[in-house]
């Protein structure tokens, strides 16, 4: 009973989405933050980050899976690394829908675009749109091999959304801490599938 319920969808889909209760509750209040902050933007901070941790999990996956090839977790975490993706997207949409609601107008948007912490957000969302629109089986058996050189854009938006976290808050403590971990196991990882391509070629 216990594993059933553990490998069912709504199990998983309910577990990511628990962060964003407290949230969305917050949001429908409408009550200021502290210090009269409105309500808008004290979420925009916790809705980035946990897209930026369920984005870091989904990615660190397979080079956890590589280094303990008999874990049974790592196995179980590995068959649902799309629900990370995808939830990941999920609390960019939040993020991206609470800042469009703060600033409070297309001119307001429009005025900040260019800076560099901005413009890197909006590139990790636009690229966050295809990977989880394709996140699916139907996508996968469409696209084919496609559907693998499209998943790789993710590595674009990892980069921009640590530049987008580092340059709105301009402290590259936090960043850092979530994204050399994943820095170091795909340099792992890199380095594994080498290592395989010489032992095959020799």
């Amino acid at each position: 009973m216990f594993r059933k319920i553990l490998n069912s969808r709504l199990f998983i889909w309910g577990l990511l989405a628990l962060p964003s209760v407290p949230m969305v509750l917050a949001l429908l209040s409408g009550a200021p933050g502290p210090g009269g902050q409105p309500v808008t933007e004290m979420l925009l901070h916790p809705t980035g980050e946990f897209s930026a941790r369920f984005l870091i999990i989904a990615m660190i996956l397979t080079p956890m899976r590589m280094l303990f090839p008999g874990s049974g977790f790592w196995r179980w975490m590995m068959k649902r690394r799309r629900y990370y993706g995808v939830a990941a997207f999920a609390y960019a949409a939040f993020h991206t829908l609470l800042y469009v609601l703060d600033m409070g107008s297309l001119e307001a948007i429009l005025g900040e675009a260019l800076a560099l912490g901005i413009w890197t957000g909006w590139l990790a969302f636009f690229v966050f749109v295809p990977l989880a629109a394709t996140s699916n089986d139907w996508s996968i058996r469409q696209m084919g091999p496609n559907w693998k050189t499209l998943q790789r854009w993710v590595y674009v938006a990892a980069i921009a959304t640590l530049l987008h976290w580092i340059f709105v808050h301009n402290n590259f403590g936090p960043a850092l801490v979530h994204f050399i971990p994943l820095a170091g196991l795909e340099t792992y990882r890199l380095w594994k599938n080498f290592k395989h391509g010489r032992a095959l070629a020799a």
